[in-house]
This record gives C-alpha cells, structure tokens and sequence, in this order.
C-alpha cells in the first residue's frame, strides 16, 4: 500500500539509501570530478532519489525485481490468511468482526513487512491508484498487478490444499448479495475502495506534519473498517487480487466484473482527489504540470506554509466589569480585536 505505497509514495524518501538510478549515479560521478579540481576534500553523499524512476530505470534495476518479489508473496499471504478466516471448521460460522480484524490486522502486518521493499500495495487498486497519480512508472506497475493476480491465486490454490473438501463452503469468495442488485454492490465497492486508498495516500504524504502514527496500521484499520461495513453487501472485497484469486480457484465467476470496476476505479478516484486536492503540496500548477509535462515530480511541489497571526492581550490592562443587560449594546463581536470580551 506507494517505493510507492511506502516509500514511493512517501515513505520517509529522505532516509540515506544507496544511488539506484541513473541519473543518481551521473550526479554522483560530477561531483567526483568536481572534488577532483579544489584544493579543499569535500564528501560526497548519495541520497535516495525521490523522483519517479521511468519505466526503463525500474526495468534495470533490481530493486523492481525484488519489489515484485515482495509483492506476490505479500498477496500470496493476504489471501491465504484473509480468505482462511472465512472457512468454517466449527460448530458455528466466522463472525463479520473476525473476519474483519483478520483482514485488517493481515493487511497492516504485511505492508509493515515489505513497505521497505515494494510499498507494500498488495491490491491492484491501489497500484494503478498510484500510476494514475504518476508515483510509479508504467513497467512497475504493470508487473505489479501481474504478480498480485499470481499471488492470489498461488495463495487460494494452498489454502484449497490446506482445507478439506468438504469444509470449502464460499472459500472466501466475495459474492453479491442476493438482495441487492449488482449496480449497488459495484458502488458499495468504489465507496469502500476509495476510502482505503485515500487512507494510503494521506498516510504516507510525506510533507504531512500534523500526525505521527504508524503508516500500516492505519491502513489495517481502514480494511478493517470497511469490511464491518461491506461484507454483508458484497463481501468487502476492495482489493481486485483477493477477489481473483479464489474466484479462479473454484471457478466461482458471479458478478465477478464489480470487483475489477468498483474497486479500480474507486482506487483511481480516491489518489487523483487526494494527491491534487487535498495533499499538503496541492495546487493547481501541480496539476497542470501533471497533466502537460513529461517530467513531472511531485517533489518540485513544496508544501505551503500556514501563516498564524498571534494576537497578544495585555495582561496588566484593568478587567472591566459590564452588566450583562448592556452587554450586546457596549461589546459587539469585533475581529480587529481578535478577542471577544463579556
């Protein structure tokens, strides 16, 4: 969930990290030179880049493979737990708030895990949320969600070896309510999904100073919270990769299309209002260079300054003491003072 959901998508980018583009490595290689050339030694210090690598640096680097990596095992494990709190071996059927806490405690656990390494999006929403944000190139993206499908099904495919037969029931498939109609399901899919990604890009905008938590947790609480909310109406799925996965498994494909639509476009809508209306940075010549220029950094967009005006009362001025009939006649609400006297 940005180095994307994490570190791409702000994640302390300022932590001192080995040159992994190459771009970093020419600046690195100028100022070897220019050390060369003065008498004074100076150090030369190479810090993570954070702008968006292209699609050809990521190919060639291997921080992409091992995100990949990251990536389908974190998936992998998502569905296997997630979707395993859904079976029933009991006496009595898994309770929404079990299911909810597995997901949203799995969810937290694994972004914690490997944030460092991918971002830890583990959802195709939240991927292409971030490619739609121009976070992350076009090649990570792509292989991203390919290998969140893989995961998937690879973690469906163990949990049906781990699980008798005849104890599959659902397999933790997201089906449609039968009382409601699949146009309602696919919005209660968007509204969930966008509250989980605008979650993930609140989370870690890294020019926020308001709040000092824990970045996976608060995105665990979001699943979590929706999923109270959604699976009776559609399983809570806000994630295309889990729905998949024990979809293809079982072969279970009713109204399979909500949990592509609802949850990607949700995603998409939640990162384009968040990232260019309401991050700290927002502003309107980020969204025109976003929209018009080929080498758009969101790090080039400072954040604004708030502007705080102290007003300062004199404390050795004399209270005066009004009757409270005479109040709204003498002392009427005025904004040059910036106090109000009664």
């Amino acid at each position: 969930m940005s180095q994307a959901t994490v570190d791409e998508t702000g994640n302390a980018p300022a932590t001192e990290a080995p040159c992994v583009t190459a771009a970093s490595r020419a600046d690195e290689e100028r100022a070897l030179v220019d050390n060369a050339t003065t008498t004074r030694p100076t150090t030369v210090r190479c810090l993570q880049t954070v702008r968006m690598a292209t699609s050809l640096e990521d190919i060639t680097s291997l921080r992409l493979w091992k995100g990949i990596i990251a990536e389908f095992v974190g998936t992998l494990l998502l569905v296997l737990v997630g979707c395993g709190s859904c079976i029933n071996l009991g006496s009595e059927p898994p309770s929404t708030v079990q299911i909810s806490l597995c997901f949203g405690l799995s969810v937290a656990t694994i972004v914690w895990n490997i944030g460092h390494i991918s971002g830890g999006h583990i959802n195709p929403a939240v991927t292409l949320a971030l490619l739609a944000a121009r976070k992350i190139s076009l090649a990570k993206a792509v292989f991203f969600v390919i290998f969140q499908l893989v995961g998937a099904v690879v973690g469906a495919g163990i949990l049906m070896g781990l699980t008798p037969s005849a104890y599959h029931g659902d397999f933790g498939n997201t089906l449609v309510s039968k009382k409601i109609d699949p146009g309602k399901a696919l919005g209660v899919e968007i509204f969930i999904t966008f509250v989980l990604v605008f979650t993930v890009f609140a989370s870690v905008d890294s020019k926020r100073k308001d709040i000092n938590g824990s970045t996976p947790l608060s995105i665990g609480l979001s699943v979590t919270m929706c999923h109270l909310f959604a699976i009776q109406y559609t399983g809570s799925s806000m994630n295309t990769a889990r729905s998949f996965g024990p979809a293809l498994v079982t072969g279970t494909w009713d109204n399979h299309w909500v949990y592509w639509v609802g949850p990607i476009s949700g995603g998409v809508l939640a990162g384009l209002l968040y990232e260019y209306l309401f991050a700290v940075n927002a502003s309107l010549n980020k969204v025109r260079a976003c929209m018009l220029t080929s080498d758009y950094d969101d790090e080039k967009f400072q954040a604004r300054k708030i502007k705080v005006r102290i007003i300062e009362e004199d404390p050795e001025a004399p209270l005066e003491t009004v009757p409270l009939k005479e109040h709204s006649e003498k002392y009427s609400p005025d904004t040059s003072k910036g106090i109000e006297q009664y």
